[in-house]
Parts: structure tokens; C-alpha cells; sequence
């Protein structure tokens, strides 16, 4: 007789990317599992960082939803989730395993695993696995369905078509009208200096003032898709099937796996100039050593208050996306 297999919950983060990895692993680890979608509350951190395991941060009838059967395996994204997650061990089930996507505040020693990108900057641990780029869900068999279906949408764009995979701000980068514009106008000459076409896709983090800017920017033959949430039908994936090389804005680094794991040629587009720059100096020693931190002067009043965090505060304050973007070969 088979063993039943484990009881698998995910307990969903506030950002797409951090879900798309969740239901990636999820859905290669094949076990039947359920989704949690939790609602927190404004000063969710607070008894977070208080009290470490507590459900006082959920907001509304959100501990209803961790009714019986309890899982053998919860895996989290999001800050917001590692209390949760800390409680279910807690009071439901001392012995369910916990996975947490990204890093956590708490130490890893409170995980039985904790999957980190360069980014993280989390040191060597027991319990943390590092890999190169996030997970994702881009497997041939769905990219050829979701092409399938698209393909004759696109049919009367003229080749080669570059897909330009859009973001938005990013803790210390700015990606507003202006930026929108250069990366409007710098895709637009490519693929017309290639007398090709672009596929444009906007995401959950593209900003209305830059979307305008975007699509008001372009000038080269192009399918445009502006994201707006929900579950109505989105090329996404269709893009990354049937496009012949990308563009991602850098900040990114979930679109940047995905448009890497298509093994296509994938190009970087600084969302900031001059001395705001993403552009990483290289590291020295052998990769081993610290980069310098960004100008500390930001766009904006958020962005300047990063930038000082980067500098000043500890590792686990913020994330550098630049280590991401640095050439290891």
C-alpha cells in the first residue's frame, strides 16, 4: 500500500513574482497542495518582529483559513509569511517542515529551508540553499500551448521579434515616464534597424505614468500588452515562446530568469543613468568582495532612503540586484 503523499500549503506572498516561484515548486514537487492567501494588516511587522511566531499581523477571517487537516509541509514567500508559518509549527503541527522563498528576518535556523538569490546577500548557512536565479515556470510544454494560441495574433508582425519585458521600481531604482521613454525609443530603433517587431508586456510593478509613456514611445511595429492583474488572458508566456531575443528592464530579476531559462539571447536595460545607475562595477578578488554601494542620492525621497540602507544598514535591510546582473564567467 502507498503512502499517502504529504500535505502541502502555500502561503502566497503580496508580490506575482514571489508566486510564481511558490507554484513552480509546488507544482515540480507533485504533491497535492493548497493555496493561502492571507490579508495583513497595515503594521503586520510590528508583532512580527516582536513576537516572531504570531497571527496577530492577520488581518479579518485570515486564521480561519488554517483550518484542519494541518500540512506536513508549508512553503512561504513574502515577510509577512514567516510569522505564519513560525505559528503553524508552533500550535498546529510541531512537526511540519518549513520552506521559505527569499530571505526571511528571522534566522534560517527557524526554516528546515531557505532558497536565496545572490541578491539576498545571505551568508553561508546549513539551511540555505543558493541559486543562481529564481525559480520558474517556464517548461516547454507550456510555452508551446500558450504559442499556439497567440501565434496567429501575431502573424502580421514582421521578423525577428524581440520581446521587451517590462518591470518597474525596485527599491533604490526608478523606472518612471522618463526611463520609459529612452527604453521606448532605444527598442524602437533596434527592431526597426532589424525591420523586425516588438512584443510589449507591462507587469504588476509597471507604474500607469510609465505604461503611458511606454506605448505612447514606440515607434516600431509591436504587439502591445498592458498588464492590469486578474486572470484574463496574458501573452507572457507565448512571448517568451515565439520571440527570437528579449529585453528585460533590470530590475527584474524574476523576468530575467525566465527569459534566460529560454536559452535565447537576453539583453539588460538599466532603469537608471548616470551617477543612479544599475550598472555594477565589477567585483575584485576573485568575486569574493563586497560592491561599493550606490550613489547614495536617489530619485526620490524612497529611493535615497535605500540607497543610505544599502550603505549603512545591515545585509538583511535590502537586496542588491546588481550582484545578479554581474558576469561570474
Amino acid at each position: 500500500m502507498n503512502a499517502a503523499p504529504p500535505r502541502l500549503w502555500l502561503l502566497m506572498s503580496n508580490h506575482v513574482g514571489d508566486n510564481t516561484q511558490l507554484l513552480a515548486l509546488a507544482a515540480a514537487l507533485g504533491f497535492p497542495y493548497e493555496v493561502k492567501r492571507l490579508s495583513y494588516r497595515p503594521l503586520e511587522w510590528l508583532p512580527r518582529m516582536l513576537l516572531g511566531a504570531t497571527l496577530l499581523g492577520v488581518a479579518g477571517g485570515g486564521p480561519s483559513q488554517l483550518a484542519p487537516p494541518y500540512p506536513d509541509l508549508v512553503i512561504g514567500a513574502g515577510r509577512h509569511t514567516e510569522a505564519v508559518a513560525m505559528w503553524i509549527r508552533q500550535h498546529l503541527n510541531p512537526s511540519v517542515r518549513l520552506v521559505y522563498v527569499g530571505t526571511p528576518w528571522a534566522s534560517p535556523r527557524h526554516f528546515d529551508l531557505v532558497i536565496a538569490t545572490p541578491q539576498y546577500r545571505l551568508p553561508p548557512h546549513p539551511h540555505v540553499l543558493h541559486n543562481a536565479l529564481p525559480l520558474h515556470d517556464i517548461w516547454p510544454d507550456r510555452l508551446a500551448a500558450a504559442a499556439r494560441i497567440w501565434e496567429p495574433r501575431l502573424a502580421h508582425l514582421p521578423k525577428p521579434w524581440t520581446a521587451l519585458l517590462v518591470g518597474g521600481g525596485s527599491g533604490p531604482y526608478r523606472f518612471g515616464a522618463e526611463a520609459a521613454t529612452r527604453l521606448a525609443r532605444q527598442a524602437s530603433e533596434r527592431a526597426n534597424a532589424r525591420r523586425g517587431a516588438l512584443l510589449v508586456t507591462t507587469s504588476a510593478r509597471t507604474s500607469e505614468a510609465a505604461s503611458e509613456a511606454l506605448f505612447a514611445g514606440l515607434t516600431a511595429p509591436a504587439f502591445e500588452f498592458r498588464w492590469r492583474g486578474g486572470d484574463g488572458p496574458n501573452p507572457f508566456h507565448a512571448f517568451l515562446a515565439l520571440a527570437d531575443d528579449f529585453i528585460v528592464t533590470a530590475d527584474s530579476i524574476s523576468m530575467i530568469a525566465e527569459a534566460c531559462a529560454t536559452a535565447k539571447p537576453t539583453f539588460l536595460f538599466d532603469i537608471e543613468t548616470g551617477r543612479r545607475s544599475m550598472r555594477a562595477e565589477e567585483m575584485q578578488g576573485g568575486g569574493t568582495a563586497r560592491l561599493p554601494p550606490p550613489y547614495w542620492r536617489g530619485a526620490d525621497f524612497s529611493g535615497t532612503l535605500w540607497r543610505l540602507a544599502m550603505a549603512y544598514g545591515p545585509d538583511s535591510w535590502t537586496r542588491d540586484l546588481r550582484i545578479v546582473h554581474l558576469d561570474d564567467d
